[in-house]
């Protein structure tokens, strides 16, 4: 089983110590977002990858070393400001922090996703690409492998559109980008890719590559019993099926083209409910809740 630090909130930035704590206590539980009462109980001991996704990867650095599991990071730099990014950490501490991280786990196990790309007078072309530029020079040598992705239609994104000022990207856009990003991780050794995308710019040099695919999984764990992932937007995505552990409207990043936050009051009130000794992320246990072990 491949354990997901999330997609649905940043856990490592804001619930460090309580993933601590389930890491101890030798499980974890999730609440079905889809039916509230179904909770799926994980078991560490069935764990054969740990996959963290997060903006801020500070505060589980100095754990790494007592997790007896395969890890795999994917940290989330993008070259937006407070307009965009309102509670995100300063850049250039998340590097360094990314650095420290390749040190103790290797490059291979540390991916850099510069994502979303959106356009706008403020963000433009020429912005994106010399922002990507600097990330690469100083990461060259630590990490390996660049995601990048577009900006979405979420709800979200719609209700801060007045903030994003998105522009409609064009082919051009696109080749643009293509081809001065592959040149530039090319420059420095690195890989680029997108995932989840409809446009891969593979024939501007990027990698045909998932977030996490089979092979990839396969060559972390050393293990081959990995499935792909249901088949969503379009047939797009083939990353490998994966268990995440977090909770929506739970991250207090409050990046205006979020997909997992869609209401800031619910955030709040939802990071209140946190208690680092609850086996939930958020909330507690109830007595009509219906525990299922996932395999």
């Amino acid at each position: 089983m491949i354990l997901f630090a999330s997609g649905r909130c940043d856990i490592v930035a804001f619930y460090t110590p309580w993933f601590i704590n389930r890491l101890k206590e030798g499980f974890v539980d999730v609440r079905n977002p889809f039916y509230n009462k179904q909770i799926s109980r994980i078991y560490f001991a069935d764990v054969d990858l740990i996959y963290f996704c997060t903006k801020d990867p500070r505060p589980i650095i100095p754990y790494l070393k007592e997790i007896d599991k395969t890890i795999l990071f994917n940290v989330t730099i993008t070259p937006y400001k407070r307009d965009i990014e309102p509670n995100v950490l300063d850049k250039g501490k998340i590097i360094e922090s990314v650095i420290e991280i390749s040190k103790i786990i290797g490059s291979d196990n540390i991916y850099v996703r510069y994502d979303p790309i959106f356009l706008s007078d403020k963000y433009n072309l020429d912005y994106h690409i010399k922002a990507f530029e600097r990330l690469c020079s100083l990461l060259a040598g630590y990490v390996e492998h660049i995601i990048v992705s577009f900006i979405d239609d979420y709800k979200n994104v719609r209700r801060n559109m007045n903030v994003l000022k998105v522009k409609p990207m064009t082919s051009d856009d696109y080749k643009i980008i293509g081809t001065s990003f592959s040149s530039i991780a090319r420059k420095y050794n690195m890989t680029v890719q997108t995932c989840f995308e409809q446009e891969n710019l593979v024939e501007y040099g990027f990698i045909k590559g998932d977030c996490l695919g089979v092979e990839l999984a396969k060559r972390l764990t050393g293990k081959d019993k990995f499935k792909k992932s249901k088949v969503r937007k379009g047939g797009l995505c083939n990353c490998v099926e994966m268990v995440d552990i977090g909770y929506y409207n739970s991250c207090k990043h409050f990046c205006k083209y979020c997909y997992a936050n869609y209401d800031e009051k619910e955030v709040i009130n939802n990071s209140l409910k946190h208690n680092i000794n609850s086996s939930l992320v958020v909330g507690e246990l109830e007595k009509d809740d219906i525990i299922k072990v996932r395999k």
